[in-house]
């Protein structure tokens, strides 16, 4: 328990300074915090970064030239030992909407000079005092969306700036009771099993009850979109999911980990599978492509009752041979 506390501490306070640097001061707030050959896991164009001095030069930078007055809006802080690591290593997650207003080019779209919001969600792996490694993924394409472009054709749950819980108790700063945790934990276990491979032997309505409750949110990404209810769900994400792929690999999770009624993991990749034709209005393909993905949960007595999805849509296309971010830049911004 004290490891964990200590590791929320641990990352709060590089959040502060973090967000409270001025540009010129970003790489010391990483360096002061972070060690000094830690490692990155970021969304494409990013991908894997190494050390503070190029995170900062490379992603944190630019993002806080470009969304001035930027500011933290945190809906999701929870932590605790990876449940597939044999080192009890520590891990926090933060989640939630980094805002600011658009004032300068961010990977070349341009500026809105509107308030805009970059969804985010971080794991921190936390040891002797410093961050050692993270995972941070973020939803660019939404973020396009808030900017005029249209990066996907079409999808088929609803656009939104997503929030936070609803009973809005993310924020877990105080110590939770380890058997919330502990019964979080096995509910997504048993979720991933049902749903992980595809294969359970039930109806997907069937499968899908088991661990979701009735009226679950779904929240996915920009391109596909969130959805509300398992029917819903199942109609407009679940279902045309698998009918769009095959030769799907087995779920492998980086890190896994649930403290009170949140829980959640991430993969580099999770899986891969192979698009047959129609998802997202693409066609299929010959090869298999990577999903880096990560899945945020509440759990509400023995359901699951909300998720929220972050996967690299840009970065699975791109293995399919569509460049999601430079096809959107050359289209001229829709504006109202």
């Amino acid at each position: 328990m004290s490891d964990i506390t200590g590791a929320k501490g641990i990352v709060r306070a590089f959040h502060t300074a973090l967000d409270s640097a001025p540009l010129d001061g970003i790489t010391q707030a990483l360096s002061d915090h972070c060690s000094s050959n830690y490692r990155w896991r970021g969304y494409h164009p990013f991908n894997e970064l190494t050390g503070p001095a190029q995170v900062a030069d490379t992603f944190w930078r630019p993002l806080r030239r470009s969304l001035t007055h930027m500011q933290r809006r945190e809906d999701i802080f929870f932590a605790g030992v990876n449940s597939l690591a044999e080192d009890s290593s520590v891990w926090v997650v933060s989640m939630g909407h980094l805002m600011g207003l658009f004032d300068e080019p961010w990977l070349e779209i341009v500026p809105t000079r509107k308030i805009t919001s970059l969804r985010y969600c971080e794991f921190s792996r936390v040891d002797q005092g410093q961050i050692i490694e993270s995972a941070m993924y973020f939803d660019i394409p939404h973020l396009m969306i808030q900017a005029g472009l249209a990066p996907f054709p079409g999808q088929t749950g609803a656009h939104l700036v997503q929030p936070g819980p609803q009973p809005h108790n993310g924020l877990l700063l105080d110590p939770q009771n380890p058997d919330e945790g502990r019964r979080t934990l096995d509910l997504i276990n048993r979720m991933i099993s049902d749903l992980g491979q595809w294969n359970s032997g039930l109806s997907l309505r069937d499968e899908l009850a088991q661990t979701w409750a009735e009226d679950m949110l779904w929240w996915g990404p920009a391109g596909i979109g969130a959805t509300y209810t398992i029917d819903r769900y199942m109609e407009q994400h679940s279902a045309p999911f698998r009918a769009g792929f095959a030769e799907r690999s087995k779920t492998q999770h980086v890190c896994r980990l649930a403290e009170g009624h949140f829980g959640g993991f991430f993969g580099w990749p999770n899986f891969t599978a192979r698009p047959t034709g129609g998802f997202m209005g693409y066609p299929g393909g010959s090869e298999a492509g990577e999903f880096r993905v990560i899945d945020i949960y509440r759990r509400d007595h023995d359901k699951l009752a909300e998720n929220w999805v972050f996967i690299d849509l840009p970065h699975f296309w791109k293995s399919q041979g569509y460049d999601i971010l430079g096809s959107a830049l050359g289209m001229a911004p829709s504006r109202q």
